[in-house]
């Protein structure tokens, strides 16, 4: 199963808010989903977006795949750069040699 992290539309007409779902890739739009990780309000300015950063991590690790949309709406959360900082560090940690005393 081919699982991605994308938008389902709710709200009125001409007054669009999103919630950001894990869902099998295969559903609909408006389908089925998962797990609800958060919510976009592309009309909420500085508070457009409310992420459960936790819960994507989780699903990001084992791997689920983002939509283009969300993407970039995690990269404006700033969740996927700790995420590569994060991991960053682990390989640096892990590569470092330990300096033996003479």
């Amino acid at each position: 199963m081919a699982v991605r992290i994308r938008l389902r539309r709710t709200g009125r007409k001409n007054s669009p808010s999103y919630r950001i779902v894990v869902v099998d890739g295969r559903a609909p739009r408006e389908g089925q989903y998962l797990e609800n990780v958060g919510q976009y309000n592309p009309r909420g300015g500085n508070t457009a977006v409310n992420l459960l950063a936790d819960r994507v991590s989780y699903w990001l690790d084992n791997g689920a795949q983002p939509s283009d949309t969300v993407r970039s709406l995690l990269r404006r959360a700033g969740l996927l750069k700790a995420r590569h900082e994060a991991r960053l560090a682990r390989k640096l940690a892990g590569a470092a040699v330990p300096v033996s005393e003479a």
